[in-house]
């Protein structure tokens, strides 16, 4: 199950950002679907890296006892607890999805974004450029959520580096302007991302699997009408050889989100291709996402080799017990909890 945020948690007092009653239904009702691996929504390493007021975070003692009873009720019903790190950068402080999504002021619940470079996300205000030492700041925050994590009994850790939020605006040039050591070349708008990975690896359980999440495109490359410069299927695959010498364990491969409007090819299983050739020139374990809605062509991503697993999102909202009817559409055994299978 992929990440998918639910802009449910408290927006203020002792609980804010702390996980509810509703994602534990939410996320161990998916388990008890068959999903193999849980992912808890993105989660943010402190205040300011939410997309929301909304979304949960990881940086208190409060959240983390919430935390560690998600991950039991995911493991108690056979699935593997995961959880993505996060900070929303520049797109931070927005309202929730059915709202419109737009941007909240100060007596709105929201604050100041903060970015690699004083360049907004289309329609939403400029942000703060963060200095030298407020990204070491950023840093640190990673590898504290992360050592949350391990303690709350998590059992794979995901580093968001994709759709538009901080880590991949460090990544993209069309986000990212700096002309100190955290910008400009490919090797330095890979500093800050590689500098969390490294900092979650060294507190992250050697034999617990890491993932890192990318925008494989930013769909501006792809796209001849289009002259802006953008991060291209290319720079994926030279980041996954980066990333596998770090100590990464798996690339989550998705695309887009930088740009407001990219074009963007879409169709069923459409960012696959992206995460095969990753995984084909790289070496790295890859997860194939996106328009997977079908069993059988579930399996045959894994299958033929194209990925070492496919993540589902928003089918799983559909569908909780995807993973059951897939079991039973591909000739395997369903995964029932024992209090369902005796009947079922």
């Amino acid at each position: 199950m992929s990440p998918m945020c639910m802009y449910s948690a408290a927006s203020e007092g002792p609980d804010t950002g702390a996980p509810t009653d509703f994602h534990l239904t939410h996320l161990a009702s998916r388990a008890a679907g068959g999903a193999g691996l849980v992912m808890v929504e993105a989660t943010g390493v402190r205040p300011d890296g939410r997309i929301s007021p909304w979304d949960l975070g990881l940086w208190n003692d409060r959240q983390q006892e919430g935390f560690a009873r998600l991950a039991a009720a995911i493991r108690a019903h056979g699935a593997v607890p995961a959880v993505q790190l996060a900070h929303a950068g520049r797109k931070a402080a927005t309202d929730a999805p059915w709202r419109g999504g737009g941007p909240l002021s100060a007596d709105q619940g929201g604050w100041r974004p903060v970015a690699p470079s004083a360049a907004a996300f289309a329609g939403l205000p400029e942000p703060h450029e963060l200095t030298a030492e407020e990204i070491g700041e950023l840093v640190r925050d990673f590898a504290q959520a992360a050592c949350r994590a391990r303690d709350a009994g998590f059992q794979a850790a995901e580093v968001h580096g994709a759709h538009g939020y901080l880590i991949n605006s460090f990544l993209s040039p069309a986000a990212n302007h700096r002309t100190d050591a955290y910008g400009g070349t490919f090797e330095d708008r890979l500093r800050f991302p590689l500098e969390v990975v490294d900092a979650v690896r060294e507190v992250w359980p050697e034999e617990l699997p890491l993932f890192f999440r990318v925008s494989a495109t930013d769909w501006l490359t792809e796209n001849p009408e289009d002259g802006r410069e953008g991060w291209t299927a290319d720079d994926t695959v030279r980041l996954a050889k980066e990333l596998r010498s770090h100590g990464v364990d798996l690339l989550d491969t998705s695309s887009g989100g930088t740009v407001a409007d990219a074009r963007v090819s879409t169709g069923p299983g459409y960012q696959v291709p992206f995460a095969e050739r990753a995984r084909r020139e790289s070496g790295i374990p890859v997860g194939a996402v996106g328009a997977i809605t079908d069993p059988e062509q579930a399996e045959a991503i894994v299958a033929d080799g194209r990925a070492d697993a496919v993540l589902l999102g928003r089918e799983l909202l559909r569908d909780p017990y995807w993973a059951q009817r897939a079991a039973r559409s591909l000739g395997g055994a369903p995964r029932w909890p024992e209090q369902y299978g005796y009947a079922v």
